[in-house]
């Protein structure tokens, strides 16, 4: 028998996993090169999707979204951090030069 190559990611939960690293990286990359605001609110944007889909997909599905064993653990945690990225981000004031 020929054993056929794994695709990854296996799970709906990677491929959100691995969207969230990639929107975070854009994140970063906007950071460096242009306003920083909008590359930390993508950051939080993304963090947000990643706990709204840890929530909304079945333990079997979750894939690499799944950190802990409580989904709400992870989806506290990932919720938080976005939350307060893209709030400090807002409440940050411009600074002068």
């Amino acid at each position: 028998m020929r054993d056929e190559p794994r695709r990854f990611p296996s799970t709906l939960g990677g491929l959100v996993y691995l969207l969230v690293v990639a929107a975070s990286a854009v994140g970063l990359l906007v950071i460096a090169f242009g306003p920083w605001r909008r590359g930390v609110d993508l950051i939080g944007a993304a963090l947000l999707v990643g706990a709204l889909m840890r929530i909304a997909l079945p333990e079997s599905n979750a894939g690499m979204l799944r950190v802990r064993r409580s989904r709400w653990t992870d989806a506290l945690m990932l919720g938080g951090v976005g939350t307060a990225l893209i709030v400090l981000a807002t409440v940050i004031p411009n600074q002068p030069g």
